[in-house]
């Protein structure tokens, strides 16, 4: 398939283009700079130069294909805006494509808000961030689109042996300090491995119903302190000093979408292991690495 890949330079696009190339799939990449385009070059795209802040610049362009995979972020207090923006260029430009194209489009674990000792699935009700509430209109958006086949994927919180989501908490040991955590070290996290994570974005690319919904979540629920303790292990150290930082003082220091980092919360990725055949690789807190 020829395939748009938006993020593909980001953690998790990365290893969607590394999954992709694998596949035989053909692929092109937006690319913000130069040196964005040569990282996509080098990895076996071809690169597309544009902004996902400057969609309209770009987006009639774009050669016709077969699919897009939607893993770009804008972490900006105006990222409900620029999505919209992103949306309104792309789908008209998908729309008169000589064949409808398959948009898989990236929701969030923290849409569901915190769940207790529940497990959330694709059918529980959504409880988002104030930050992300925008996320919900775009994602029903491409589901409906008649431009498109639209597939959303809400990845769990993503992780690999470089960090993800673990990132802080890996420098934080290599600098000998210790580790700040927002909330709590008993606050609970779905996870998902970021190669098992690229695995389903290609299976719900290649065999996903139009309107399908899957949960990216490999592991359905791991406690923040556990997590550092496996992290500690995974380097070779001793476990650290973790220290926790107020929800307020995090929201504060990194944006208010900060605040899903204190969201307690469980996640279930039954439905696209029946569905789509995915086989985390990293699906057992003993393989978290």
């Amino acid at each position: 398939m020829h395939v748009f890949l938006l993020g593909g330079t980001g953690f998790i696009g990365r290893h969607i283009l590394q999954r992709l190339v694998e596949g035989g799939h053909e692929v092109i990449g937006l690319a913000r700079s130069e040196a964005s385009a040569e990282r996509l070059r080098s990895a076996g795209a071809t690169p597309l130069l544009g902004d996902l802040r400057a969609a309209g610049e770009w987006a009639g362009k774009l050669p016709p294909v077969d699919a897009v995979i939607h893993a770009a972020a804008d972490f900006g207090d105006d990222m409900g805006e620029v999505e919209t923006a992103l949306l309104d260029a792309l789908l008209p430009v998908l729309g008169a494509m000589p064949k409808r194209p398959r948009f898989v489009y990236t929701g969030g674990c923290w849409l569901f808000g915190a769940t207790g000792e529940q497990v959330a699935t694709e059918d529980s009700p959504f409880d988002p961030l104030p930050a992300f509430g925008w996320m919900i209109d775009n994602m029903r958006r491409v589901l409906a689109a008649p431009e498109v086949e639209g597939t959303v994927i809400h990845p769990a919180m993503v992780y690999s042996g470089e960090g993800g989501v673990f990132s802080s908490f890996m420098e934080a040991i290599r600098e000998g300090g210790g580790i700040d955590v927002v909330g709590s070290i008993d606050v609970v996290w779905p996870l998902v491995h970021a190669e098992d994570l690229a695995d389903l974005y290609v299976r719900g690319m290649e065999k996903a119903r139009p309107g399908s919904v899957y949960n990216g979540s490999a592991i359905e629920g791991m406690s923040v302190g556990d997590i550092v303790s496996a992290v500690a292990q995974h380097m070779g150290t001793a476990l650290p000093e973790v220290r926790a930082t107020a929800v307020d003082e995090a929201a504060e220091r990194l944006g208010e979408w900060a605040r899903g980092y204190a969201i307690s919360q469980r996640l279930s990725g039954d439905k696209a292991r029946a569905e789509l055949g995915w086989k985390p690789w990293h699906e057992r807190a003993a393989a978290l690495f």
